[in-house]
This record gives C-alpha cells, sequence and structure tokens, in this order.
C-alpha cells in the first residue's frame, strides 16, 4: 500500500468522527436552546403570576379603603370593625345574652349602615352576606327556643338580615350564613374571649356566592 492510499484511509477515518462530533454538538445546542426556551417560559409564567398577584392585592386594597371609607362614621365611632374586608359588630350590642331580639341601639346601629352599604354593593355588583358565630358555651336548659349555638347564630343572622331589609337594604343584595361556634376570634377559656365569639359579620361578595344562604 502507498503513502496515497494511507493517506486516504487516515482522512476517511478522520471524517465520520468530525462528523459524529458535529451531530453531538448540534445535539447539545439543540438541548441549550430547549433549556433555555423553558427557563425563559418559566420566568414568563413567574412574572405573570407576581403581576397577578400584585393586581389582586391592589384591588383588594382598594375595596378595603373604599370599605372603610364609606363606612366612617360609625368606624370613628367604634361601634364596628373592619378586618380584611369583613364588618364586625358585637354580638352584646346587637342581642342580649342567648337572645335573637336585636336590642334598640343595635337596630339603629343596623339603620345607620343601610345607606352606605347599598352605595358600596350596588357599585362593585355585589352581595351582603350576614353571619352569625356564637361562643362554644352550651344554651342554658331553661332556653327553649334554640336547640344549640348553631341555631342561636342562624337566628341572630336572619335577625340582622331582615332588620337590614325592612330599613331599606334590598332583599336581592342580603343573605344570611349560620356558623355557631365554629371559627372562633379569641378563646372560649375566658369570658372576654368569648364575648369576642359572640358576633355577627357583614362581608361584601361576589353575587352567586349565596348558594348554601340561609334566605330571610
Amino acid at each position: 500500500m502507498t503513502e496515497a492510499d494511507d493517506s486516504d484511509t487516515a482522512g476517511q477515518e478522520i471524517a465520520p468522527v468530525w462528523a459524529v462530533f458535529g451531530d453531538l454538538m448540534s445535539g447539545l445546542l439543540g438541548a441549550f436552546v430547549l433549556i433555555l426556551l423553558g427557563t425563559l417560559v418559566l420566568q414568563m409564567d413567574l412574572l405573570a403570576n407576581l403581576q397577578s398577584e400584585i393586581e389582586k392585592r391592589r384591588v383588594e386594597e382598594q375595596r378595603r379603603i373604599a370599605l372603610e371609607k364609606a363606612l366612617a362614621i360609625p368606624l370613628a365611632a367604634g361601634r364596628i370593625t373592619v378586618n380584611n374586608g369583613r364588618i364586625g359588630i358585637s354580638g352584646s350590642v346587637l342581642f342580649p345574652v342567648n337572645s335573637d331580639q336585636l336590642r334598640p341601639e343595635g337596630r339603629q346601629l343596623l339603620q345607620s349602615l343601610v345607606h352606605p352599604l347599598r352605595v358600596y354593593l350596588g357599585e362593585r355588583k355585589e352581595m351582603l352576606m350576614v353571619s352569625g358565630f356564637a361562643d362554644d358555651k352550651p344554651i342554658s336548659q331553661g332556653n327553649r327556643r334554640f336547640a344549640d349555638n348553631l341555631e342561636l347564630s342562624a337566628q341572630r343572622a336572619l335577625t340582622v338580615t331582615r332588620a337590614l331589609i325592612e330599613e331599606g337594604m334590598p332583599s336581592s343584595q342580603v343573605f344570611a350564613a349560620a356558623f355557631g361556634s365554629e371559627q372562633p376570634v379569641a378563646s372560649n377559656a375566658s369570658e372576654e374571649g368569648r364575648a369576642r365569639n359572640r358576633r355577627v359579620e357583614m362581608a361584601p361578595v361576589p353575587r352567586g356566592a349565596s348558594s348554601a344562604a340561609v334566605r330571610p
């Protein structure tokens, strides 16, 4: 075999090596591009989620400010509280102990809330959920009107709902719900805590959220 033949053979052996190397580099480049695209897509999704969360919090903050502005007078007087869009009223302001009969001052308070709440709900096409809550102390045996705290909280929520309607709140804009001793805001180990848990809350909610509500 001549030197020329040897050279041709070596060239033929080198060519496949370079071809394989080229294919390998092309594959690595393709993989790198796919990884890069995947990373970019993931970052774009994260950015979109972040922007969505920022917008959601901005809207919630605007709603909170608008609600507090609408209820500025009773808030300033300390007759109600607003926390995360939920309007809280102490049960003792509205009702005697173990009763669903409104106190006169409780009705006056509800009357003062109707107009600002009607305006607020109308501007946002929302409804008002009236929720009744109780402490975990059993209903006294002498009180035969209520089977348990859940029934008491339901009747109180209905009483407030009906009072709001009587004072001018459209019935299509308000509904009642009951939670009994669930969702306490304080410990039931003390009288002070139980007093805080005996409450009525009102919260603006989107329309359609009343499917499982107690109707007035």
